[in-house]
């Protein structure tokens, strides 16, 4: 154009379905000219383009249930599947409705009327039987197309099914005391020792292998197809802190294959205190969190029995290896950028360039959120990130911006395809960031946003230090809104993965707590606090499928929290952490609940905590209060618990702790509790009664330090049990300790 020239463009958007469109047109996007004003760039239409439903029938599939929600292996399912009609006109009864779930195919034929506008549930004739593991689940409305939709495309819903307890993952996990190896067993203390510079408390098991010389090896042999290896290890850190990389050199059947780069500058904290932000990077004499992990794809797919040997050769130079354990997974190839998705390189990113892509990125999901493309493609590569993704705030509303994205859809090539990356530390980034503890990468969240195969590597080394202003950064927060949904993100090296919430006091107009919320697939491991925590009122949200390692801080947490907007209300509700793998939390809780009602946890495989309990139930920070039931079913801990707080508070496997507040009906059943450092079922002393705790088919097997069940001797309340069973504890099978009012029947 000539300077004051001006042309029209005409551009098409292609199809849109039903619903009202925000229309933007922005010239320059990747701001490849350089002009006088970047800021008038873009101009968005005062009318919304409003799509109406064109006319005929439209069936969709909304959700699909079953019976029971968690089957056990062999049992018999059933299953409902909600059918909306979105047209203009109704359908007629007795089309198809067909459900498919691993092998087995299930039609009903006698589907009912649907009005326009209408939902109608249909229970699916005959059943399913269970069988172990992961399965997807896929309903199809008018599956045999005798009615003639204005949209043929939308027919279908799957999800998944977990059978059994514990996420089904991709991986084989192969510890490294059970494998061949020339090196150190170390393994745990009798009281599971933590903070002191302890490998073996810090180990998956509570063993591991040291390599302390020149030829020292592991060699695991697979029981699966794999192509890509990760090691959860440990290297010193560097003599005045801030880590090491350090190679260990990978054999394949007896051939050398390649290097593997281990790095230490994500662990090793300092200090005796167990406040959280009282530990630092600077070397002392006790140190904990010990372990991190390195990824890598192989170069090729090798068969199950193939030999995989981590070795300690001459030109591998750390002081010494530790490796706690190898996951061999067989990765699925990157997928292609689906129709209607716009790429972010075609706003400018560049994959593995190490340039900062966080421009390109913003503004392609800003694009999405204006409607200018379908959705936002982060393909296969590395990019850079050095700013949160978030909404620009026009009115500059509180003293950061934290005014997240809405109505987004982002999708990668797969989680070790699609990575984003930053290479600063929160506190040292150079420019405004939304708000310093939540860091500088990932997304901020408001309404409405899925994301799905992506990864995200934050630069975190410290919880958070007051003094020194250090941060970890957090991977996704925000207010989430309702119905966002998380699956198959991968999140490493942040503070917290996930935080689920806002205080109402934060720009009040924006409230809206977390509901219908799902994350599933998730892959968060080595923070320095919660792996996903859903807080300021959020409700009727989920976690499943998930896998959680050596987080700094709770891995699952509900916090009924009393920052929002009408406490007697906005109280945390109703969410589902449901078939999750916890593993090696260095700090506090596998799963916690701090108040609300209708919260669930179900099916969960919790594996060695530190100091903390695999399950707590508390009304310590200050919650709003518990009411109504709590369900703790099919859960199975080994080797929870242990003792914190100066050593001076030993914690059960599954602890209630009512510090101020009582906690009313509770249930536990269903649960296998083994290994426990003190005790399997412990009332902890507080200010709040425990009250008719129903305690039904539970086993609990060496209790190494306490006791089966232990009533503390402040503690209030009675559990009632039936059908529970315990064995090998050192302290006895049942305690009520003098002083306590607390009783227990049955058996």
């Amino acid at each position: 154009l000539t300077a004051g020239g001006s042309t029209t463009v005409s551009l098409s958007i292609g199809q849109r379905p039903q619903g009202s469109y925000s229309v933007a047109a922005t010239v320059d996007p990747a701001n490849t000219i350089v002009e006088q004003n970047n800021n008038n760039n873009t101009f968005t239409a005062s009318s919304s383009l409003v799509v109406a439903q064109a006319p005929g029938p439209d069936l969709q599939v909304l959700s699909i249930s079953s019976n029971p929600q968690s089957p056990a292996v062999g049992s018999s399912v059933t299953f409902v599947v909600a059918l909306n009609n979105r047209g203009t006109t109704g359908v007629a009864a007795n089309t198809v409705t067909r459900l498919t779930v691993g092998t087995t195919t299930l039609n009903t034929t006698n589907t009912p009327a649907i009005a326009a506008g209408a939902t109608v549930n249909v229970t699916i004739s005959g059943s399913w039987t269970a069988t172990s593991g992961a399965s997807t689940v896929t309903a199809t409305a008018d599956a045999t197309g005798i009615v003639a939709e204005t949209n043929e495309s939308n027919n279908t819903l799957s999800r998944p099914i977990v059978v059994g307890r514990g996420a089904a993952v991709p991986w084989v996990e192969l510890e490294a005391e059970d494998a061949a190896y020339q090196g150190t067993l170390l393994v745990a203390d009798a009281l599971r020792t933590f903070g002191h510079t302890n490998f073996a408390t810090e180990s998956s098991g509570r063993k591991s292998v040291r390599l302390n010389s020149t030829g020292n090896y592991v060699e695991f042999t697979s029981t699966a197809p794999s192509n890509s290896i990760v090691v959860r290890n440990s290297i010193p850190d560097a003599p005045g802190g801030g880590g090491i990389d350090a190679t260990i050199s990978l054999y394949i059947n007896g051939t050398f294959a390649q290097k593997l780069t281990l790095s230490s500058k994500h662990s090793w904290l300092y200090g005796t205190t167990d406040d959280p932000e009282g530990l630092t990077n600077t070397p002392g004499s006790d140190a904990r969190r010990l372990f991190d992990e390195t990824s890598a794809l192989l170069s090729t797919t090798y068969p199950a029995g193939t030999k995989f040997k981590l070795q300690r050769d001459s030109s591998d130079t750390a002081a010494f290896y530790i490796i706690d354990f190898i996951d061999l997974e067989q990765v699925a190839p990157p997928t292609t950028m689906p129709a209607g998705c716009t790429s972010i390189t075609a706003y400018g990113a560049v994959a593995n360039d190490n340039g900062d892509d966080t421009a390109a990125i913003q503004a392609a999901v800003t694009a999405d959120q204006n409607g200018q493309i379908g959705c936002v493609w982060i393909p296969a590569g590395r990019f850079r990130q050095e700013q949160k993704i978030l909404t620009d705030d026009p009115l500059n509303r509180g003293t950061h911006n934290q005014v997240g994205i809405r109505n987004v859809t982002i999708r990668g090539a797969g989680m070790w395809h699609s990575q984003l990356f930053t290479l600063t530390e929160p506190q040292n980034v150079v420019g405004a960031i939304n708000h310093p503890h939540e860091g500088n990468f990932g997304f901020d969240i408001d309404d409405n946003v899925q994301i799905s195969d992506i990864a995200i590597f934050g630069s975190g080394r410290i919880r958070g230090n007051p003094s020194t202003g250090e941060e970890g950064g957090v991977g996704l927060n925000g207010r989430f809104g309702r119905n966002t949904k998380i699956s198959n993100v991968w999140i490493e090296h942040a503070n917290v993965g996930a935080w689920v919430g806002r205080d109402y006091s934060n720009i009040p107009e924006l409230w809206g707590p977390g509901d219908g919320l799902e994350f599933t697939g998730m892959r968060i491991r080595n923070t320095y606090a919660d792996g996903i925590n859903f807080a300021n009122g959020t409700r009727n949200s989920r976690v499943f499928n998930s896998s959680f390692r050596t987080t700094g801080d709770d891995a699952l947490a509900v916090w009924a929290s009393k920052y929002v907007k009408d406490q007697s209300v906005d109280i945390g509700h109703d969410n589902h952490f449901v078939n999750n793998t916890i593993q090696l939390v260095w700090r506090a809780n596998g799963i916690a609940l701090y108040g609300g009602y209708g919260n669930t946890i179900e099916n969960n495989l919790i594996y060695d905590t530190m100091n903390y309990p695999g399950i707590m139930l508390a009304t310590d920070h200050d919650p709003l209060p518990f009411s109504g039931t709590t369900l703790i079913a099919n859960n199975a801990l080994y080797r929870t618990g242990g003792a914190f707080w100066n050593e001076d508070q030993e914690f059960g496997a599954i602890t209630l702790f009512p510090s101020n507040l009582p906690i009313p009906g509770v249930t536990i059943r269903d649960t296998d509790i083994y290994d426990s450092t003190y005790d399997g079922i412990q009332f902890k002393t507080g200010g709040g009664e425990m009250p008719n705790v129903r305690i039904t088919n539970v086993k609990i097997d060496k209790s190494n330090n306490g006791s089966g069940i232990l009533a503390m001797g402040g503690a209030r309340g009675n559990a009632i049990l039936s059908g529970v069973t315990i064995t090998n504890s050192a302290q006895g099978n049942i305690l009520i300790e003098p002083g306590s009012s607390f009783t227990i029947t049955g058996n």
